[in-house]
This record gives structure tokens, C-alpha cells and sequence, in this order.
């Protein structure tokens, strides 16, 4: 298969769901796409029906062109990653992969423009965010959470109102910022520079005062990013954690046990804030992000530095942080599901304390005059002492 028999499947697939967020090719299935979380066969013209393996490959292929560093990676890791472009019509980030013996491919469909704060519908404290001139800031979450997104936006800020130079190291580059205010040069992994840390290590040698990395994969990254972040340097970075408190933990983990007291030290000294994202379904259809915001307090760092000890934990900080920006996963969605954008069951299946966020829903409902239990006709027995006597 030539690139150009891949375009067109593409074009099809792009006409039928224009609103996907991933394309899915693999041996066994149809070609799948993925609107709002939910995978749908598209119908291909010609037809290739269920995948084999060659077909797969083929249109592996066609996206991996005659790069060797990519077949290397794939045979050598069992998976790649690049970006791939539709001509005026949507680029990709590419992960190539083998799976029971086979190549399969996944397509995360990427915005062709680049999103604003204010188009995400972020909060206000994003703005603070992009006023920091150093220190660490990490958006984290599944893949697939939007953290991307969020970041794009955030160094758009900082690229639209300050003259600097900002630097992002990216596996693959998703959106391309023009020079505004300030000067961006962006890196991409495998082409650019060989890994996260080695790139990270270069970039303190070529003046950015804000640095994004694409992934915080493993300790020589984080300790490089503290290191720049210490100097100076705003870092922007992402992890895949859970939420706000499961971020810190990890990050402390990725060191000894004799060097925990240092790193808490550190680490406290150089986090500004920590945003943690899942998507949620909305009703109607969609998608929106739930946030979780930490933002370094003073409160925060002793936490930091002393640990999590009964109720003093960071999600019962977080709760009580709301005139500094801060909330929980479960506050944020019951905002949501007050406003109408998500539906009870969304919401409880996303949060992370259940029962809690039942009880801030059950006290919305009641606020509305609705029911918050299915027990009807409950009446007072008035005779109970007479039967008994």
C-alpha cells in the first residue's frame, strides 16, 4: 500500500466520524474509530473487511515510510511512535506495535488548532499558572486524559504574553505554536533528541526560561527537571498518575529510601502546582475534563516534607483550598453534575471517594426538591407501644 490508497482511507474514516479521538487497525477487527470513548466500525470503500496481517502491516507501512530508526524501534521494542499528516485535513500521533505476533496500529487524531484557556474552559488559575517564571508544574493523568491539551493551552498563554524563550521536548510534537510574544522551538523525540533525559540535560544549555517535557518517565528525567526547575526554569511536565496525592507519592518513590528526607526537601521547594485530569462523558454527548488542582501552599509543603499522617492528608487539603484555586476530583464533578453538563452515574463511577461524592450529590438533589432515596411511604407508627402492651 502507498501513502496515497492510506489517504484515502483516512479521508473516508474522517468523513463518516468527525468527531473521533482514535483510529483502531488490528488483525481480526474492521478498521474502528473512537467517538467519545465508544469504538464503531466505519465502512471502507474498497472494503477490506476484517484485517489480516498483511493488511495491517501494509498500512503500517505506509505511515512508518523508509525511516530505519522506526523499524528498529519497533523490532527491537515492539513499538514505535511518530506523527502522521492528512494534507490540510488532521495530523496523528502514530503508536505502532506488535501484539500476539501481529502489527497493530493506534491514530490519536490531534487538534489542527491550538487550544486557549479559555476555549478548554479552564479555570482561572491557569492564568496564575502561566505568570510563574520557574519552579515545576505537572499535569498528569491516563492516557488519553487530555493532559496534552491542557499543556498546549498553558504554553500558549505563556507564548501570546511574554517574550521568552520556550523550549518543549515532545515524543511526537502534537501542536505546532507560532512565534507570538515569545520565541518557541519544539523537539522531537527520535528525530530531535535520543531520550527525555539526555534532551532535558542539552536544553539547560540553550537558554529557554520555560521548558516543556513530554513525559516524566523515569528518575535521570525528574532529577534533571527538579534540577532546571531550581535554576530558574518554569517546567512544565506530565506523569501518568491517578491524581494529585498518587503524583507526589510517585515522584518520591522514584528515589531511595536514604535520599527521600533530600528529595522531600526538593520537591517542596520546587512544585508550584499539580493538575490531574479524566475525562468524563457528558450528557447529550462529549466529553469533559474533571480537575484535580493542587496548588504548593504552606500547608501543602509540610505535607510534602512530613508526609500524609491520619486526617491530615492532601485530598482533605485540597477540599479546604478553594479560596486558593485548589479542589478534588469529587468537588469538581459535583460542580459539573450541578450544572447538568454530567449525569449521576458519571460522576460516581469517576470520583474518588465514592460515598463522599454521593453525599455532596444526594445534598444538590435536595437543594432541587429531588429524591435522594427509593424507599417510599415510610410512615410513623403511632400504635408500635399499644401492640406491644
Amino acid at each position: 500500500m502507498i501513502r496515497a490508497d492510506l489517504d484515502r482511507y483516512l479521508g473516508q474514516i474522517l468523513k463518516q466520524a468527525p468527531e473521533l479521538s482514535d483510529i483502531h487497525m488490528t488483525v481480526g477487527r474492521p478498521v474502528l474509530a473512537e467517538e467519545h470513548g465508544t469504538l464503531r466500525e466505519v465502512a471502507l470503500k474498497p472494503d477490506p473487511g476484517p484485517l489480516v496481517p498483511w493488511q495491517v502491516e501494509m498500512l503500517a507501512c505506509a505511515m512508518l515510510g523508509q525511516d530505519p530508526r522506526l523499524y528498529r524501534d519497533l523490532i527491537q521494542s515492539g513499538s514505535c511512535d511518530l506523527s502522521y499528516e492528512l494534507r490540510n485535513r488532521a495530523r496523528f500521533r502514530v503508536n505502532v506495535f506488535i501484539q500476539q505476533g501481529s502489527v497493530a496500529v493506534v491514530m490519536r487524531k490531534l487538534a489542527t488548532s491550538i487550544p486557549t484557556l479559555a476555549s478548554l474552559g479552564l479555570p482561572g488559575i491557569f492564568t496564575h499558572m502561566a505568570r510563574e517564571t520557574y519552579g515545576l508544574i505537572l499535569v498528569t493523568g491516563a492516557t488519553g486524559s487530555g493532559k496534552s491539551t491542557s499543556l498546549a493551552a498553558l504554553v500558549n498563554a505563556i507564548n501570546a504574553s511574554r517574550p521568552v524563550h520556550i523550549l518543549t521536548l515532545e515524543d511526537p510534537v502534537e501542536f505546532v505554536h507560532p512565534h507570538q510574544a515569545g520565541l518557541v522551538n519544539q523537539r522531537e523525540l527520535g528525530r530531535d533528541f535520543d531520550a527525555f533525559a539526555s534532551g532535558l540535560r542539552a536544553a539547560l544549555r540553550q537558554a529557554p526560561k520555560v521548558i516543556l517535557v513530554g513525559e516524566i518517565r523515569d528518575r535521570e528525567t525528574l532529577s534533571i527537571a527538579l534540577e532546571a526547575s531550581e535554576t530558574g526554569h518554569l517546567v512544565l511536565g506530565t506523569l501518568h498518575t491517578s491524581d494529585a496525592a498518587q503524583t507526589i507519592n510517585r515522584i518520591i518513590g522514584m528515589f531511595e529510601l536514604h535520599e527521600e528526607r533530600l528529595i522531600r526537601g526538593r520537591f517542596a521547594e520546587s512544585l508550584k502546582f499539580v493538575v490531574s485530569q479524566r475525562l468524563v462523558p457528558k450528557v447529550g454527548g462529549g466529553r469533559v475534563a474533571a480537575l484535580e488542582i493542587l496548588q504548593n501552599t504552606i500547608r501543602i509543603r509540610e505535607l510534602i516534607m512530613q508526609g500524609e499522617e491520619g486526617e491530615n492528608t492532601f485530598s482533605s487539603v485540597l477540599e479546604q483550598g478553594v479560596t486558593y484555586g485548589m479542589q478534588t476530583f469529587d468537588q469538581h464533578l459535583s460542580q459539573l453534575y450541578a450544572q447538568g453538563v454530567i449525569a449521576e452515574d458519571m460522576a460516581l463511577l469517576q470520583g474518588s471517594d465514592k460515598a463522599h461524592l454521593g453525599q455532596m450529590i444526594d445534598r444538590i438533589k435536595s437543594e432541587r426538591g429531588e429524591k435522594v432515596t427509593d424507599i417510599d411511604d415510610l410512615e410513623l407508627d403511632l400504635d408500635y407501644e399499644n401492640r406491644r402492651l
